[in-house]
C-alpha cells in the first residue's frame, strides 16, 4: 500500500522513472580506480637549460651567467613562470622585477635571447635538450642586482617632458571642469597612449646606449608627441620648443630597433619622425 502511494506521489511531482530504485554504492577502491583511469597521463619531464645573468653588489664578484635546469612541462608557459619556478625551488636569491603578469605594468622588461621583451609575454619554446635560453637585464643600463636595472634616469627624462595635461587661462574658481575632445582628435592618440614605459624600445636603441644622458630616447619622445598632438592641451608650442634640440631629438638616426621590439606593437620611430617634421 505504502509503495503504491509513494510511486503515485513520485508521478505527481514529475519524478523520473526509477528515481526510487535501489542506489548502487561504490567502494573507495572502485572510485580510485575510476579516477586513475580518467586522469590524463603525466607528461614526461622536459628539462631545459636557462642561463641567467647574475650580479650582486653585496659579494663584490664579477657578473656571471648561472645555469639552471627547469622542467618546462611542470611550470607555466611564459618566461616569467620559469623565473618564478627557479626562485621558488632552486635559488631564492635570484632578483627580478614583476607585478601584473599581463603585459600592462612593464616591470618584467628584460633581454631574452638577445631581444628586449617582457618576460610575462615571452612564451617558453619547448626546445630540444641541449638548447640554452639566455636571460639578461636590459642592455646598457646600470644593474642594481641580477635582472634589476636602475630606471632613475629613464623616469627623470619622462618627467622632463611634463606628461600631463596643461591649460592656459584656467579659471580655478569654477572648480574641476571637463576637457572635451571629439572622436577624430581622440583617435589621433591611438598607438601612443598604450605605451607602458617598459624601456624595451629605448634600451634597444644604439643612440640611447651612447647618449642616454642627453638623448631622450624612443619611449620618452613618443610620449612627448602624444601630448604635443593632444587637442585638449594648450602648450603645444612650448612642448615642441623643449624637445627641439640636436641631442634630445635629432640624435635619433631612424635605426628602427625601437619599433621592432615594442611588446605592445607600437611604433616609436614613426612618432619621432612626426615630431621632427613639426619642429621644421
Amino acid at each position: 500500500m505504502f509503495s503504491v502511494a509513494r510511486r503515485a506521489a513520485g508521478r505527481s511531482v514529475g519524478f523520473a522513472r526509477g528515481a526510487f530504485e535501489p542506489r548502487v554504492v561504490t567502494t573507495s577502491a572502485t572510485q580510485g580506480a575510476a579516477a586513475a583511469a580518467a586522469a590524463p597521463a603525466a607528461q614526461p619531464a622536459n628539462m631545459q637549460e636557462f642561463s641567467i645573468y647574475r650580479w650582486s653588489p653585496d659579494d663584490g664578484g664579477k657578473p656571471r651567467y648561472q645555469k639552471y635546469q627547469v622542467d618546462t612541462n611542470a611550470c607555466g608557459p611564459m618566461m616569467l613562470d620559469v623565473l618564478f619556478k627557479i626562485k621558488d625551488e632552486q635559488d631564492n636569491s635570484l632578483s627580478f622585477r614583476r607585478s601584473c603578469r599581463e603585459g600592462i605594468c612593464g616591470s618584467c622588461a628584460m633581454n631574452i635571447n638577445g631581444v628586449n621583451t617582457l618576460a610575462c609575454l615571452s612564451k617558453v619554446e619547448k626546445a630540444a635538450t641541449g638548447v640554452s635560453t639566455k636571460i639578461a637585464p636590459l642592455p646598457h643600463m646600470f644593474v642594481v642586482r641580477d635582472l634589476v636595472v636602475d630606471m632613475a634616469n629613464f623616469y627623470a627624462q619622462y618627467k622632463s617632458i611634463e606628461p600631463w595635461l596643461q591649460k592656459k587661462d584656467l579659471d580655478k574658481s569654477k572648480g574641476p571642469v571637463e576637457n572635451y575632445q571629439n572622436k577624430e582628435n581622440r583617435a589621433k592618440l591611438d598607438g601612443l597612449y598604450e605605451c607602458i614605459m617598459c624601456a624595451c624600445c629605448s634600451t634597444s636603441c644604439p643612440s640611447y646606449w651612447w647618449n642616454s644622458d642627453t638623448y631622450l630616447g624612443p619611449a620618452v619622445l613618443m610620449q612627448a608627441y602624444r601630448w604635443i598632438i593632444d587637442s585638449r592641451d594648450d602648450y603645444t608650442d612650448e612642448r615642441l620648443a623643449k624637445v627641439n634640440d640636436a641631442m634630445k631629438l635629432f640624435r635619433c638616426h631612424t635605426i628602427m630597433n625601437c619599433s621592432k621590439v615594442c611588446p605592445k606593437g607600437l611604433n616609436p620611430a614613426q612618432a619621432i619622425a612626426k615630431v621632427k617634421s613639426m619642429v621644421h
